[in-house]
């Protein structure tokens, strides 16, 4: 057994997919795994009662924020507050890897 939740997600989408997985849900906490195929994305949404948390783990993608974009690089952390409208899209060749971790989950 090991402790490594992302190391039994394994992903490997197409152009234009996104494949994703659920790596750890308590009663408070919710991290899911996203491979992002090349011109694959996230699209923008809100938690307005959440805080969404992306690490980028592999690869690069362009993030999405309350109308702006920046391009972050692995390793990368991106802090989305509550409410605020964010999204991820992968503009590269290559596959791109990020968890989201949602705090507190909705209706909690």
């Amino acid at each position: 057994m090991t402790l490594d939740l992302l190391s039994e997600f394994d992903a490997a989408p197409d152009d234009g997919a996104v494949d994703s997985g659920e790596l750890a849900v308590t009663d408070d906490v919710l991290v899911k795994a996203f491979a992002l195929g090349p011109d694959a994305g996230i699209a923008p949404h809100e938690h307005a009662d959440a805080t969404n948390v992306f690490h980028v783990l592999r690869g690069t993608v362009t993030v999405e924020r309350d109308g702006e974009s920046e391009t972050v690089v692995a390793p990368g952390v991106v802090l989305n507050e509550r409410g605020q409208v964010h999204g991820a899209h992968n503009d590269t060749d290559e596959v791109a890897v990020l968890t989201a971790s949602l705090c507190p989950l909705p209706g909690q």
